[in-house]
């Protein structure tokens, strides 16, 4: 062919400039488009060869070859797949992407301030002009009779296109690197951009550095080099066969532990995995991991890969994964997900919503199992697993459906039980739901209080009391509980959740009659008085009951809907602005106690007697039984503590 000289088929020269700037949020992605077009171009001859429209020269192997020059610049991707003819150069390269350039450019021309800027026209190949002052492919058609082709464009509009004397099928594109790109030029920055981007691409992928072509190893002895070597094989950068593309069965527990090792450089063993594997209604591999989660809500932080056939497209994309699962490490490969030119951003649309449920539904399914053929196994995960699956819960409905009978609470001996299992109500079976509708049956239920233990260090004297009591609670000690006990409460009639500080049972105070109450009640009210005026509170009430345990002298409690609106502001991240809402809750006062009756009898006394000491050294032992105490109150604490001791001492 002669030499060619044209304008590319656009309607404006602005186009290049655009592409350099903001066709790509991250300028490496060029890398990913250049070989995976590689990859594409295998792909179609391999099937070239299965149909019988083309037959393999004896020997032939597929690779990516990537070269990084430093020394001038550049940077080569070779492929041996389909190639192209002249007629096909001009149809994919000369018109880019059949004239859409067009509505891209009406649609884009005036957004220079966009974050990111992608449309729909196949513009992968032109992503090279982010990085290169220009750009230059070799190519052979596998076509027979095909005459290799030479094109070469400078990042403008105009191109050049003449007969090459390549001689093998496939293509070679060169960058000719901008000088703000320097940096991918350099063999180990290639290589990073390729193990973020590449490494389960379907070929084999190969990096070169022409600086150490032909250089002999001068750290080995001359005579040594002079001897004959068997040269090494050069090892792919990629594994062109993940564990997520073979089949459950064939995949062992070492295999998928040190698949999590690779991809996530995590040496944490994962609890467990689940390994999807879909053909139908559409395409979906991935497997999902269950690291050992932090105890923190707001710490738990996990990475989804999103593949497309292979192709590495993004972390964490929230319109294909499920919010809750977040949480989790895994990878997703689902090659008919519709994405856009930079393979990046996903169009919104009812599939994405589909394999979305999907995901969500194969978890739960994965996790009712185990609950119900391998409960042991389930129990041992279940601390660490707890605050996914909660999330899960408050954040999508079918998840919460199909995961409402696998919530397991731990009571005060650390046994594990499901809500029906603790509050008593029996499994109801498929033959039971068809003889008695709900509709029929619906019968008012009679309230149910559920006491938790929200911290069991601080809480440590009011569990104690439960079991001398022979009552039971649950722990429920991670952040997301209080979110998740109310979700509980909406969705069950007279059921209550109730922190063991907030309230006294009866079955820890001794029978006291009304009289002596009545005067007891006298006492605390004037108890109640001094207090405030030592502590400066005019909120803090005073109580003085007589309990069982006469070791108890006093304790705090705090109404439940106090600790959840103090729960939830912290979520929020609210909790530095909480000292106007905090309530200083409720002083309870052991009548049995012989502190507090020295404390009683002296506190119509004009004459301090130690009483205000005494007073407000059980009410900061009450505090610390609920919270722990600030810096200036500890400080003050420590101080008269000292004090008492030495009163002691004289």
């Amino acid at each position: 062919m002669s030499l060619e000289k044209g304008n590319l088929s656009i309607n404006s020269e602005n186009i290049f400039p655009i592409i350099k700037k903001w066709l790509y949020s991250d300028h490496d992605i060029f890398v990913r488009e250049m070989i995976s077009n590689g990859c594409d171009a295998i792909t179609k001859l391999r099937k070239l060869e299965i149909m019988g429209e083309y037959q393999f020269p004896e020997g032939q192997e597929f690779s990516i070859q990537v070269i990084a020059n430093p020394t001038k610049k550049t940077l080569k991707f070779l492929d041996n797949g389909i190639g192209m003819t002249e007629e096909e150069v001009k149809e994919y390269i000369n018109q880019i992407a059949f004239s859409g350039a067009a509505a891209f450019m009406e649609q884009y021309k005036d957004k220079a301030t966009e974050d990111q800027i992608i449309g729909h026209f196949g513009l992968g190949f032109y992503s090279a002009f982010m990085v290169a002052d220009k750009v230059t492919i070799e190519t052979l058609s596998y076509k027979e009779g095909a005459k290799a082709v030479y094109w070469e464009c400078d990042g403008g509009t105009e191109y050049e296109m003449k007969e090459s004397d390549k001689e093998t099928v496939g293509t070679e594109i060169t960058l000719y690197l901008n000088e703000d790109s320097y940096e991918f030029s350099n063999e180990y920055r290639i290589r990073e951009i390729i193990n973020k981007y590449c490494s389960f691409m379907p070929e084999e992928i190969f990096l070169v550095n022409t600086d150490t072509l032909g250089k002999e190893d001068s750290s080995v002895p001359e005579e040594e080099n002079a001897q004959e070597k068997e040269p090494e094989a050069p090892k792919p950068l990629n594994d062109t066969h993940p564990l997520w593309t073979k089949h459950p069965n064939e995949c062992t527990e070492e295999e998928y532990k040190e698949f999590y090792r690779k991809v996530f450089n995590d040496y944490k063993e994962p609890l467990f995995w689940i390994h999807l594997n879909m053909d139908y209604p559409f395409n979906l591999k991935g497997i999902l991991y269950f690291p050992k989660l932090n105890t923190q809500y707001d710490t738990l932080e996990g990475v989804i890969k999103l593949y497309n056939n292979q192709v590495f497209i993004a972390d964490n994309i929230k319109e294909v994964i499920p919010e809750f699962l977040m949480l989790l490490k895994g990878v997703i490969d689902c090659p008919d997900l519709p994405l856009n030119v930079s393979r990046s951003a996903l169009q919104n649309d009812g599939f994405v919503t589909k394999i979305s449920d999907y995901i969500s539904k194969k978890v739960a399914d994965k996790l009712s199992g185990m609950c119900k053929t391998d409960r042991e196994n389930y129990e041992k995960y279940w601390d660490d697993i707890n605050p996914f699956i909660k999330y899960g819960c408050l954040k999508d409905e079918k998840f919460c459906e199909k995961m409402g009978d696998y919530i397991l609470f731990k009571n005060l001996d650390d046994k594990y039980l499901t809500y029906k299992e603790y509050v008593g109500e029996p499994e109801e079976t498929e033959e039971d739901q068809a003889e008695n509708p709900a509709e029929e049956t619906k019968q008012e239920k009679e309230p149910k209080t559920i006491f938790y233990v929200s911290d069991r260090n601080l809480q440590g004297q009011y569990i104690k009391m439960f079991r001398e009591a022979k009552m039971d609670a649950v722990y429920l000690e991670h952040v997301i509980d209080s979110s998740f006990i109310s979700q509980l409460e909406a969705k069950n009639d007279g059921l209550k959740f109730m922190r063991i500080d907030t309230d006294l049972s009866k079955a820890f105070k001794k029978r006291t009659s009304k009289k002596d109450q009545k005067e007891l009640d006298s006492k605390a009210e004037k108890i109640q008085e001094r207090l405030r005026s030592i502590t400066g509170s005019d909120k803090l009430e005073v109580k003085i009951q007589n309990l069982k345990n006469k070791a108890v002298s006093s304790m705090l409690t705090v109404s439940e809907e106090s600790k959840r609106m103090e729960d939830m502001m912290i979520q929020m991240g609210m909790g530095r602005d909480m000292g106007q809402f905090k309530q200083p809750g409720t002083l309870i006062l052991n009548g049995q106690n012989e502190l507090v009756q020295y404390v009683m009898e002296h506190a119509d006394s004009e004459e301090p007697a130690d009483t205000d000491l005494f007073l407000e050294q059980l009410y900061d032992l009450a505090k610390l039984g609920n919270e722990p105490l600030s810096p200036e109150e500890m400080g003050r604490f420590i101080a008269r503590s000292n004090e008492i001791m030495l009163k002691l001492a004289k």
